[in-house]
């Protein structure tokens, strides 16, 4: 690590799947950088942001300096929060002055994940951008980096016109950025300094898995195309075998296979290995270790506390054989895996697609997530098909519909605004969304199990709908206007939808499950059980260092069964 520190400019940004370490890196590189007397300042845009345990201080939305540490501080910017604010800013000047039916058009267009970048975006840009704030700190971290589809949305000249005219000819999500066109400057010097390999490093944070690194090459791809070419891969938690254990020495090889199939985009990045710490990163101690690289502690008694630990929190675990008895009995129906990225919602979904098949039922599986990787599941039981909703597919056949049936029907000028907006990023959601209404639909007559796409991007196929509604019925297309008014009560139908939530025994995973668990409850859904998955509780390991992460995974075990779920279930971590 303190080969990467020598070369960080003023500018760091950390991306990587849910769960990689992203926070873990970024706070251990911010102490590192501060303990060698620079002036830092840590930034996290993660709603589900736990920078405060890490770093032990209580902080706010503001630069707060970090307890026990000279020249670091940091802050929380909770985009969701940010998001309420700046839409309520952006609409409020307008009320009592224009039509309800144009504020509620702002409101609408000012919904969703769009305004929750967008938003996120905006408080930070000031320590990116402006000057007069920046050459306070000599390095100013972010803990999650804006995304490809955040950059893309900036760069459209469309996002700078104004929202509040009626635009009834196509989609779009522009009015998410339309209201910072007084700070077009500010913006404009962000997305100069990210690309400025002078000024910013971009961190790409990954487990030693194959999907992990999958994930990793392709922000890797997304982010150079936007201009983002300084890059640095972390590979976190990387374990190494001490003793003859079968699973400890199955892990290492899981691991050393991983890393030795990195594709051409990441094989070429400068890359910092960082080992594995059985108990996280927590703390400012822990922090340390890391920045040192310091070999765990091995502890005594560790495998015999854990077996005492397991007597009592596995009574009344929910058992697999149940949870698919359970879906027999209902003949049909919707089941979905949901969860943060990395938790291993595709093999969940995989698992249950197959058993049910095996024991003769029709079954569909399919996937709204991009990034997902059904292809390796057998297809040789002639009762399961497979499916994909591939977004630049379901995109193009979007853009065109919209565009046919507005031909000859507006002026040239407004063609051109219609076209430029349907290249929106957003409209990629809309068009996966008309998939997805298609796809559950078909659970009326036979089993459809869904692998959803990462929090984010399903909260925002659930929880703009109405928006989404209003305009894929631009289409007029009676088959898929039932699909869609149906969607939502399908949905909430407990006998018709099955929702389970999948996380890992990790503070990160299980705490982002926890929180959209808080969205679907408000949405009038309700999951139907909670799995935990890749446990090494339940592996029967001997290592002395797995037992430690097998321990530490109790606590996340107990607060799920006993303050979470109605059901959970436990997957044991899989050696193949």
């Amino acid at each position: 690590m303190k080969n990467l520190i020598e070369k960080i400019p003023q500018f760091l940004f950390f991306t990587g799947k849910g769960g990689v370490g992203k926070t873990s890196m970024s706070c251990a590189i911010s102490l590192a950088l501060a303990k060698e007397g620079k002036k830092v300042l840590l930034i996290s845009t993660d709603p589900a942001s736990n920078l405060d345990e890490v770093l032990e201080t209580k902080l706010k939305s503001i630069p707060t300096k970090i307890n026990g540490v000279e020249n670091l501080e940091a802050m929380n910017i909770n985009p969701v929060v940010a998001a309420h604010e700046y839409k309520e800013k952006m609409v409020a000047p307008f009320r009592g002055v224009l039509p309800q039916s144009a504020i509620e058009q702002m409101e609408e267009q000012l919904s969703g994940a769009c305004t929750v970048e967008i938003a996120g975006f905006n408080e930070f840009s000031k320590y990116v951008g402006d000057i007069d704030i920046s050459k306070n700190y000599e390095h100013i971290i972010l803990d999650t980096a804006p995304t490809g589809h955040t950059l893309r949305l900036l760069k459209l000249p469309s996002a700078w016109n104004s929202f509040i005219e009626d635009n009834s000819t196509g989609s779009s999500c522009l009015g998410a950025v339309s209201g910072l066109s007084h700070n077009k400057k500010l913006y404009e010097n962000v997305v100069e300094n990210l690309k400025n390999a002078d000024k910013t490093l971009l961190i790409l944070v990954s487990r030693a898995e194959e999907l992990s690194l999958i994930e990793a090459s392709k922000a890797s791809h997304e982010l150079a195309n936007q201009g983002i070419k300084n890059q640095h891969l972390i590979i976190n938690g990387v374990f190494r075998a001490n003793d003859e254990d079968e699973i400890a020495k199955s892990f290492e090889k899981k691991s050393k296979k991983a890393l030795e199939n990195l594709d051409e985009i990441i094989s070429n990045l400068a890359k910092t290995t960082i080992g594995f710490y059985p108990n996280g990163a927590v703390g400012l101690e822990a922090l340390n270790n890391i920045i040192d690289n310091i070999t765990p502690k091995e502890y005594s008694d560790v495998k015999e506390q854990l077996q005492n630990s397991l007597k009592t929190i596995l009574e009344d675990i929910y058992s697999w054989d149940s949870l698919i008895e359970d879906f027999e009995n209902d003949k049909n129906g919707l089941i979905m895996t949901m969860g943060k990225g990395g938790v291993g919602k595709t093999t969940i979904a995989s698992n249950i697609a197959l058993e049910l098949a095996k024991r003769g039922h029709k079954i569909v599986l399919s996937t709204t997530d991009p990034a997902s990787h059904l292809e390796y599941v057998s297809k040789t039981n002639e009762n399961l098909t497979i499916e994909k909703i591939d977004p630049k597919i379901e995109t193009q056949k979007h853009v065109d519909e919209v565009i046919a049936l507005n031909e000859g029907k507006i002026s040239n000028e407004d063609m051109a605004l219609l076209k430029e907006e349907l290249s929106a990023p957003c409209i990629e959601e809309i068009a996966v969304f008309k998939a997805f209404a298609k796809t559950v639909s078909k659970a009326k007559n036979s089993f459809v199990v869904l692998d959803t796409a990462p929090t984010g991007h399903t909260l925002l196929l659930l929880d703009a709908s109405q928006a989404y509604h209003k305009e894929v019925l631009k289409n007029k297309n009676d088959a898929l206007e039932e699909d869609l008014i149906e969607l939502l009560p399908r949905i909430k139908d407990e006998k018709y939808t099955k929702i389970l939530l999948v996380t890992l025994p990790e503070a990160t995973p299980t705490h982002e499950a926890k929180d959209l668990q808080e969205d679907l409850k408000r949405a009038g859904i309700k999951p139907y059980a909670w799995v935990i998955n890749r446990s090494f509780a339940l592996t029967n390991s001997s290592n002395n260092l797995l037992c430690q992460k097998a321990l530490n995974e109790i606590k996340y075990i107990k607060e799920i069964k006993e303050s979470l779920s109605f059901k959970t279930l436990i997957k044991a971590w899989d050696k193949n």
